[in-house]
Parts: structure tokens; C-alpha cells; sequence
């Protein structure tokens, strides 16, 4: 076995043996293939497993999956196809002290992402202190003029944030982008968890994973505390905008986990500025709305005047304070790319503190001068959408084609302040199962990770998070839309 074969305790018997990607950090070993001490029981007892053994875990883990019924809708091209969403059975093991950090940088990111929600739609203090330029907050596709003056409980906008973590080559987290809109991903972290806990109980004991089953009760105690004020026992309800969504399995999910009502627009109706729904037993008040669709569909009042997906006059309820939503309309702005490159000073300005968690480099190619440089050596830079979500309109300049770079320096000329340009990470990698029968290999795929925080009367950061990999050979795209998949992630005590 050659130098950069992968060495551990028990001969590996997965072919070929894995070999990690040079200059890029690895998740689960160190220099010279030793395993990273948090790591060494899954290294030691899953990756030296026969090719036998894998398959037969793997196609288990797929038949469970299909049975819970865990998918996800497919667009373009294949539009309306149902998929698994595709799953990994080696966990990315992260150790207590290196959570205790993230975990210390999400609280402190989500409460400064949210005060800089909370003062845009109201005092608007850090444009007046020129912390933020205002014509890129006012200018942004996520601002809605509407949610100005609304004054939710608890000052509490962003109820729900998933923060998207990359780990550069030194093996340093970083925020690559924040998602404070309607974030998506939590139903197969949970999943994932009760897969792996059927698969492989033993291991998961023995390595002292901490749970993440109690996130649909803290959710739920998440909605109750932001619920109006003088409601005792609050009425819940999620808002879906049906089976035909990418995310419906984890709409059932989350409503059935919380025991609260599914809704679609179509069950819902504001009278005398109160938000209701549809039962058999007449109009049952709806205290706070847990919306899953985008703030264009929410209103057609105010918004767009064709949805048949939301509620007519729900804005107006919410002015009123009769009713909650989370998270509340106008939360886009906060994740808004161009945005993002104020974070750091966000932090500082409603904080008072230095941030926890490095961000990112952002540029602005609405910035002449940086727009010049960017464009000149367009093939160094990550060029992303404003606006967009989901890994959609990104070019990787470093992969791109020479057709690509002249298309998007078009582009980009064309409308630079809907464009921002971010040096290329190095994603880490993670030692992925690939193939199928006796073709199946070990390889390094990219991964990247996104925790879940809830905001109500305190801050509550689920213990793990949704690692997404990218399951084509050198890519970069995690998303499932772009043929991602998933790992289970366990942060352990041991």
C-alpha cells in the first residue's frame, strides 16, 4: 500500500483505498491518514468494512428512507419527478470544542442579523450612521417596503436561520452565506439521524452523539414565545404551498413533529384583521403563522396580486399584531449577498463585539474599481446572484469555460449590482462512499455544513447540522437541485 493509501487499525477492503485531495483539508484525518481523534471509531469500524457490508448498509439506508417517505421534488428538466434525497453513511464527526465555538458565532450572528432587520424596518439607525449604505439595503430585490413600522413580539424577525459554514484548507470555519428567509434542510437532519441510529446503534452509543430529536419541540417553543402579546395558549399553524414544492416532505414533517396544523392559503382567511383557518367546526384563530412560502406569494394585497398560495390582508393582520409570522416578511434582506458583506459590521455596530466567526470575502461589483479588478481576473472568483438561492446563476471562475467568463463579463456589465464576486474556497473534503456492487469506492467529496438556530426569548442552536456533499467528482455544488446529497452530522462528547 502506497504512502497515500489510507492506513488505520484493520486492513481497509474497500477498493481503491482512499486517497484525500492534496492541499485541501481533510474531515476525518490528519497528515499521514491518521485518523483525527474524534473520528477514530468511525474510521476504525465503518471504513475498514467490506465491500459486503457497505452495500448492504447503504441499500438499507435507501429503503428506509423511500419508506419514510424522505424527498425531494425535482424543477427544470426533470420537473415534477420525486427523488430520495441522496444520503452517505459515513457521519462528519465534529468534537465538543470545536462546536462550543460555532456555536458561540451562530448565536452571536443570528442575534446581529436579526437587530439589523428589526432597525431597517424601523429606525433605520445604521443607514442614518452610514454602517450600511442605504441604497444597497433599499435597493435590494429582498426589501419590502411593506414590513415597514410592523413590530413583531419580541422584536423577533428571524425565527429560523440556517447559516451555511465552508471550512477552508487550514481546516477554519468561515460563513459563506446566511439564510434567514424560508431556510430548508432541518427534516433530513433529524432523518438522517434516526437512519443512522437504526443502521449503526452501536457506534452512535459509543461515540457520545449528541441528540438532535428535541429540535420540532424547541421550534414549537420558538413560535409559542413570539406569539402576540396577552395569548396564553397560542394557535400554530404552517403555511405550505403544497405537494408540489421542492421542501413538502419537510412542511409534513415539521407540522406533524409539533402537532400543528398544515395549511395551504386556500384554508386561511383574515377577518377584521385577525388571521383564521377553515375547520369543520368553523374559524379557529391562528396566533402565529409559520410560513414556508416566499414573501411575493404571501399577500397578494400587497404583493404579488396573481398567488393563490397565501392570504389576502395577512400584512394588514400583522400590522394590527393579532397574528405572528416567522419568519416575518422582509427577512430576505439579511441574506441578500450584497448584504452579507456587512455582516462583520453589523456585529460590531448592535453588539458591540468582534465577530466569533470569520465570513467570507465579499466583493461588490456595483464598486467600479472593484468591478475592474474582478472582471479582469474573473477566472480567480466565485461570481454569485444577489438575490438568488439554491447554488442557481453561480459561476465558479476557476471551472468555467472561456465562454462562460465572456458571457458573465456581459453579464455582469450589463447589471453589476445584482452580482457579487468571492474568492474561491477550497471546500474541505470528507471521505464519501461511491459506486455501486463491487465497484464501490471511498473518495474524497466537498462538503459544506449548515446549522439550524431558532430565535424566541433566547437563542437555542440545534447540536449538529445539515453536511450537504457534493457527489460529483471536483464539484463544488452541494445543493440537492445540483446533485448533492447528504451526511448525517455528529457532534460527540467523547
Amino acid at each position: 500500500m502506497s504512502e497515500s493509501a489510507l492506513q488505520i487499525s484493520r486492513p481497509v477492503l474497500v477498493k481503491p483505498a482512499y486517497c484525500p485531495l492534496p492541499d485541501t483539508y481533510d474531515e476525518m484525518f490528519e497528515a499521514g491518514l491518521s485518523p483525527r481523534a474524534a473520528s477514530e471509531p468511525v474510521a476504525s469500524e465503518l471504513l475498514s468494512a467490506p465491500p459486503e457490508r457497505i452495500n448492504e448498509l447503504r441499500a438499507r439506508a435507501d429503503r428506509m428512507f423511500l419508506r419514510m417517505g424522505v424527498t425531494f421534488n425535482v424543477y427544470g428538466e426533470d420537473a415534477g419527478t420525486e427523488r430520495i434525497f441522496p444520503f452517505d453513511i459515513v457521519p462528519r464527526v465534529i468534537d465538543a470544542d470545536t462546536w462550543k465555538a460555532l456555536e458561540a458565532g451562530l448565536a452571536q450572528r443570528v442575534r446581529a442579523l436579526n437587530a439589523f432587520v428589526a432597525d431597517i424596518y424601523g429606525e433605520g439607525r445604521i443607514l442614518k450612521d452610514e454602517v450600511v449604505p442605504r441604497d444597497l439595503v433599499y435597493g435590494s430585490s429582498q426589501f419590502r417596503r411593506a414590513a415597514v413600522g410592523i413590530r413583531p413580539p419580541n422584536g423577533v424577525f428571524i425565527t429560523v436561520a440556517g447559516i451555511d459554514l465552508v471550512r477552508d484548507r487550514d481546516g477554519r470555519f468561515m460563513v459563506l452565506e446566511d439564510n434567514v428567509r424560508t431556510p430548508s434542510g432541518v427534516s433530513y437532519v433529524l432523518e438522517n439521524r434516526l437512519v443512522m441510529t437504526r443502521l449503526m446503534p452501536d457506534l452512535v452509543r459509543r461515540c457520545g452523539v449528541r441528540s438532535v430529536e428535541n429540535y420540532p419541540s424547541d421550534l414549537l417553543a420558538s413560535l409559542t414565545e413570539i406569539a402576540p402579546e396577552g395569548v396564553t395558549r397560542p394557535t400554530a399553524a404552517l403555511l405550505t404551498p403544497g405537494p408540489y414544492n421542492s421542501a413538502f416532505f419537510e412542511h409534513v414533517f415539521l407540522s406533524q413533529q409539533m402537532g400543528i396544523e398544515l395549511v395551504e392559503g386556500q384554508d386561511l382567511v383574515c377577518v377584521d384583521h385577525k388571521l383564521f383557518m377553515k375547520t369543520v367546526n368553523g374559524f379557529q384563530q391562528v396566533d402565529v403563522l409559520y410560513r414556508r412560502i416566499d414573501d411575493d406569494f404571501l399577500d397578494p394585497l400587497v404583493f404579488r396580486p396573481d398567488s393563490l398560495l397565501g392570504v389576502a390582508g395577512l400584512t394588514d393582520a400583522m400590522r394590527a399584531g393579532t397574528v405572528t409570522v416567522a419568519n416575518g416578511i422582509g427577512t430576505g434582506v439579511a441574506d441578500d449577498k450584497a448584504v452579507f458583506a456587512y455582516t462583520p459590521a453589523m456585529i460590531r455596530y448592535y453588539l458591540g463585539e468582534d465577530p466569533l466567526l470569520p465570513t467570507v470575502e465579499t466583493h461588490l461589483l456595483r464598486d467600479p474599481d472593484v468591478r475592474k479588478k474582478v472582471i479582469r481576473d474573473l477566472d480567480q472568483f466565485v461570481i454569485k446572484p444577489t438575490g438568488a438561492s439554491g447554488g442557481y446563476g453561480v459561476l465558479i471562475g476557476p471551472k468555467a469555460t472561456y465562454r462562460e467568463l465572456a458571457q458573465m463579463r456581459e453579464t455582469i456589465e450589463s447589471d453589476p449590482g445584482s452580482f457579487i464576486a468571492q474568492p474561491m474556497i477550497q471546500l474541505s473534503t470528507h471521505p464519501t462512499f461511491i459506486g455501486q456492487g463491487a465497484n464501490v469506492a471511498l473518495v474524497p467529496r466537498h462538503v459544506d455544513l449548515r446549522p439550524f438556530v431558532l430565535l424566541g426569548s433566547k437563542v437555542r442552536v440545534l447540536q449538529g447540522g445539515l453536511t450537504r456533499v457534493a457527489l460529483r467528482e471536483g464539484s463544488l455544488i452541494v445543493n440537492s437541485s445540483q446533485g448533492g446529497g447528504s451526511k448525517d452530522t455528529w457532534v460527540v462528547d467523547g
